[in-house]
């Protein structure tokens, strides 16, 4: 059975122009550029180079002039408006929660797009293989094996699911026995410890690949070997209990095993797999005799403007005074739908430009003691909504300005998520901001005794005699958020 009701529904619609800007805006500088040439390419009406401000008003008119007349059945504007709810989504907005790294004063100032060369971590393994005398058979179990070992050089997969793998998707068959020989054969590749199938494992490989066979490696692969739960969890005198060491012979043992690396990849994939990430900031502040002075990175943004000879060509059809031909009439079509795409980003990019400038410049206000120097103990607490009345701009723009954006300073490239935090009063009443506590109980874990390291309770107390009342399990999210282990994983002998 049909049924048919009226339903009211309360929409906000976006022009094309407004998609167009809110697509700018969350860019950051490096993409820009990018952007910019992709219209170009694409819009013949657009070139490069500065307004000529004689044709202004020439241009104006042209472009606003419909054509009513001649081309009323032939051009029609037929880009349907969006809604927002289509384009916009709440998982857009970043957190501003999150640990965000940043870079010293002494990092690359003008940091150029990001460029790497060389082959992938998965082919520097497979390019091993030439050393070893394998079958053809052989080859095909290592390079499947090979392909199944993360960034970080371990095989996380179980060798039953591999074998199975094979057989149902390469009708290669093979056993669990004769992948582990393959697999053991990958083991001695370069970095030592790839290929392991747990942290035990790639430790102990690496110990094994030692050349020097000294009293302390030998303790160091006991110690992996047997005793590897009671290490992780630093149960120190359990382990000299049952190997009856002294305090020193413990120490040189632990001291071996933690000059090992826990991510052998690593140093291969980080070189090889993954693009140096270097930062293009988009806003550059200077300290000018005292004073802070912002500028917008434009470095790679060329100047824009509407082609002098596509307007010349549309006001020469607009003189003409007999009736178009339809040739005409669809070449009229195209270069108005041309400039009019042309206006709309020329006025896109001064947007964006003005919005960017206009959210930074409110943030280094309301953090202008922190601006000085840098001082973490100094940012103030901020969220979006505080910025967003500062500017009289909607959340929103305010959270697409702040994510993937970064600032250099006289003290380092920062993303601007990084200046975002929440906030909590002393016992005196003031209000401070998280970061703040966390800069402090960082220090207090950087100058504890670790032999003796605080534990959350400790740690909570003594916070409280600096002012700031915060429970213990407010501490341990600190803590966490700082990627801190608890106080036993931090003691040392």
């Amino acid at each position: 059975m049909l049924k048919q009701r009226l339903q009211q529904k309360l929409l906000q619609k976006l022009s094309p122009q407004q998609i167009q800007m809110i697509k700018l805006l969350e860019i950051p500088a490096i993409r820009l550029e990018q952007r910019i040439k992709k219209e170009l390419e694409e819009n013949p009406v657009l070139e490069e180079g500065a307004d000529e401000e004689i044709d202004k008003q020439e241009e104006k008119e042209v472009v606003e002039d419909t054509y009513e007349d001649d081309i009323e059945n032939t051009y029609e504007d037929n880009i349907d408006e969006f809604s927002l709810s289509d384009y916009l989504n709440d998982e857009d907005t970043p957190s501003y929660r999150l640990t965000t790294s940043n870079y010293s004063r002494d990092d690359e100032r003008n940091a150029e797009i990001p460029f790497s060369v060389g082959s992938s971590f998965h082919e520097h393994l497979a390019s091993q293989m030439g050393l070893q005398s394998l079958t053809e058979e052989e080859k095909e179990l290592a390079k499947y094996i090979i392909g199944n070992i993360d960034d970080d050089g371990y095989l996380r997969r179980r060798l039953t699911s591999i074998v199975d793998d094979l057989a149902f998707l390469q009708n290669i068959k093979t056993s669990e026995e004769e992948l582990l020989n393959i697999l053991k054969i990958v083991q001695d590749f370069d970095p030592p410890g790839l290929g392991a199938r747990d942290l035990q494992e790639c430790l102990l490989l690496q110990i094994e690949r030692k050349d020097q066979d000294t009293p302390a490696k030998k303790r160091a692969r006991e110690i992996l070997k047997y005793h590897f739960q009671e290490f992780t969890k630093k149960h120190y005198e359990k382990i000299k209990e049952k190997m009856n060491l002294a305090n020193e012979e413990l120490k040189d043992a632990v001291d071996e095993i933690l000059k090992l690396n826990p991510r052998p990849g690593g140093s291969v994939s980080d070189t090889h797999s993954k693009s140096f990430h270097q930062i293009v900031p988009d806003f550059t502040l200077e300290n000018t005799e005292g004073e802070p002075e912002l500028s917008l990175n434009s470095r790679n943004v060329p100047d824009l403007r509407v082609s002098k000879a596509y307007a010349e060509m549309l006001r020469s059809f607009k003189a003409k005074k007999e009736k178009h031909s339809k040739n005409e009439k669809e070449a009229i079509s195209f270069v108005k739908q041309k400039l009019d795409s042309a206006k709309w980003f020329i006025d896109a990019i001064r947007q964006r430009h003005v919005t960017l400038l206009l959210t930074m410049n409110a943030i280094l206000s309301y953090q202008k003691e922190y601006f000085k120097e840098g001082d973490e103990i100094k940012l103030r607490p901020m969220i979006l909504k505080d910025i967003a009345e500062m500017t009289g701009m909607d959340i929103s723009t305010i959270s697409r300005v702040a994510n993937s954006k970064y600032i250099q300073t006289h003290f380092g490239i920062f993303s601007l998520k990084y200046f975002f935090s929440e906030g909590m009063l002393k016992d005196s009443g003031e209000e401070v901001s998280t970061r703040e506590i966390k800069a402090i109980l960082m220090k207090c874990i950087d100058n504890e005794d670790k032999k003796k390291p605080l534990n959350d309770e400790k740690l909570g107390a003594i916070l409280k005699e600096k002012g700031y009342l915060i429970a213990r399990r407010t501490v341990a999210k600190y803590r966490e958020q700082l990627k801190i282990s608890v106080a036993r994983l931090r003691k040392e002998l």
